[in-house]
């Protein structure tokens, strides 16, 4: 079941029990998805800022085809 984070913060924390997250770039935004256990959590970022949190993601970084 899916569920969207809106504090980059929170996103990173959850990020430590995720199995592996998925990003998306597309256009004006970009998609960051963690699964982790029955959740999938996604958070919407501005393309500038994607770079950062991926360096603070504690799991491993997918790009999406």
């Amino acid at each position: 079941m899916p569920v969207e984070v809106f504090d980059i913060r929170e996103f990173i924390e959850l990020s430590d029990k995720a199995k592996y997250c998925v990003v998306k770039r597309s256009g004006e935004v970009a998609k960051l998805k963690l699964r982790a256990g029955r959740y999938l959590y996604t958070l919407k970022v501005d393309p500038a800022k994607v770079d950062e949190v991926l360096k603070q993601l504690k799991c491993e970084v997918r790009e999406a085809k």
